[in-house]
């Protein structure tokens, strides 16, 4: 508990800059999702006050997420109402949590590190190339669609050439004075500064100054209305209450609503084990999250979430990584920014609606860098083509395709070099030129899985008649049994046929098999 208040010097200006990048998506998502205005901003005070208190990740956020626009969208149009659809949210989260219980987190173990930087720098090139046209105030596209088709009609790419031709001067010089803010506390002169008022937080204060009191006295640079944050002011609390909406629980047998829960109980889950996994690694203290307890936190937000009418909650890269980049220390900043979104739509919300946009896309575009800077893929190609083609191939599906697709084809892609890599290093052939009566040794690598058989027996059946073989298995301690019948096969018959002899080293040691076989190895 000391080590909490200790941190809070860090946490709470981290939770604010959290609740600044958050809040325009939250909105931007529930546009996008089709959902009730306000169902953003509920998942994101539960993502924030209660997933951020039960979970153990000291940095993830979680919120309504990007990546579930398309299956919200879908789904309130199959379902006829949102009322139904919220029961599928209450279900998935009752799911999640069972997930958790029963230990499915294990999942996250089997992302390869290679596929979650690819995953992280795809993400990163997506914020900055959804951010560009916010920073020249060309705010066409809603903040939260991370599509590379957007609902507007045009890509991620065309939306750059778009913007270029509707440049709003004053928005790109608050985009430009926020950028040199971050960046003025990045240097070493304000870095102790920096930790106590994160950059992002500062260059949002000196935008909304200078928006206010210099840019309206000028006609030329004034932000218009469509270019700053747009909360709903409720001015009573009956107009607050006309804001929440609750599930219509009549619908709890209806097998469509079943089906939708299945699917974001899919894709919540595995969006949060990504999630988490990539924060984890880059997490400066190295901690590690229980992903059991992840999915259970993540279950009863979404059930606590669909009750209160909130869209479907994940834990999301984005937030996350504005949070460790604003020097969070402890999951007070992510509880922090859930107190926020609930106090600012309860207390100022006109104030919030004078934040330029162009502020909020500096600083994502910070963030954005961060996670695809150019020493990241330096690196990645430094550590050879297993490695890098995964990640790029990751990289190349996250921006074209979505996280999960991209993150799927690139696991595809890195388990068939993992394959390669595994066929080509079972075994060590000592290659000379086949003359009669040579001894041509094949000495077993460690582990000899299945998956080598193929390439062992295309080897044992091209060996040349009227010579000697030897296997050897001095330095193995695991042979598939699928690979030791193959080699019995060899031995018994095959190499009988071919005047073939077949000296076996050490099998005995690994596993005992019929009495023929043992008693010809040594």
């Amino acid at each position: 508990m000391s080590k909490i208040f200790q941190n809070l010097k860090y946490d709470l200006p981290s939770g604010l800059v959290v609740f600044l990048v958050a809040l325009p998506l939250c909105l931007g998502i529930s546009l996008a999702s089709g959902a009730p205005f306000f169902s953003g901003i509920i998942a994101g005070i539960i993502g924030g006050m209660l997933i951020g208190a039960i979970s153990n990740s000291q940095l993830s956020v979680s919120g309504p997420a990007a990546g579930l626009v398309a299956v919200v969208l879908a789904a309130i149009s199959t379902l006829g109402s949102f009322e139904a659809f919220l029961v599928a949210v209450v279900l998935s989260g009752l799911m999640q949590i069972a997930l958790g219980f029963m230990k499915a987190g294990v999942v996250a173990n089997y992302f390869p590190s290679n596929v979650i930087k690819g995953m992280l720098s795809g993400i990163g090139i997506i914020i900055i190339l959804k951010q560009i046209p916010h920073a020249l105030g060309y705010d066409r596209d809603n903040e939260g669609d991370f599509a590379f088709l957007q609902l507007d009609g045009e890509n991620s790419i065309t939306s750059l050439f778009s913007a270029i031709h509707h440049v709003d001067l004053g928005a790109t010089l608050i985009a430009i004075i926020g950028m040199a803010v971050i960046l003025l506390f990045e240097t070493s002169a304000l870095k102790k500064v920096s930790k106590i008022i994160p950059g992002g937080l500062a260059a949002v204060i000196v935008s909304v100054l200078v928006s206010e009191f210099i840019f309206k006295k000028i006609p030329l640079l004034a932000i218009s209305s469509t270019h700053l944050v747009n909360v709903p002011v409720p001015n009573t609390l009956d107009d607050f209450k006309a804001l929440i909406t609750f599930p219509d629980f009549t619908n709890i047998m209806s097998p469509p609503v079943w089906i939708v829960a299945l699917t974001i109980t899919a894709v919540a889950s595995i969006e949060t084990l990504l999630c988490i996994e990539a924060i984890d690694k880059l997490d400066p203290e190295k901690r590690i999250t229980s992903t059991n307890r992840e999915l259970i936190a993540q279950g009863i937000g979404n059930t606590f979430s669909g009750l209160i009418g909130g869209l479907p909650i994940t834990s999301v890269i984005v937030r996350s990584s504005a949070n460790l980049n604003a020097n969070a220390k402890t999951k007070m900043s992510t509880i922090f920014h859930g107190f926020l979104l609930l106090a600012s739509v309860l207390l100022i919300p006109s104030l919030l609606n004078k934040i330029p946009l162009a502020a909020l896309a500096a600083i994502l575009l910070f963030t954005g860098y961060k996670l695809a800077k150019p020493s990241i893929f330096k690196g990645m190609f430094a550590n050879g083509k297993y490695q890098w083609i995964p990640f790029l191939v990751t990289v190349l599906a996250v921006v074209f395709l979505d996280l999960l697709k991209g993150v799927g084809i690139g696991l595809m892609v890195s388990v068939v070099y993992i394959l390669t890599g595994n066929l080509k290093n079972s075994y060590y052939f000592k290659r000379e030129e086949y003359e009669e009566g040579e001894t041509i040794k094949i000495r077993l690598s460690e582990e000899v899985s299945f998956l080598n058989k193929a390439a062992l027996r295309e080897t044992l059946d091209h060996l040349p008649a009227d010579g000697k073989v030897v296997i050897d298995a001095t330095n193995t301690t695991y042979i598939d049994f699928d690979v030791i019948e193959l080699i019995k096969e060899f031995k018994e018959i095959k190499a009988p046929l071919k005047n073939i002899d077949c000296e076996l080293l050490n099998f005995k040691e690994i596993y005992q098999i019929n009495s023929n076989f043992v008693s010809s190895t040594h």
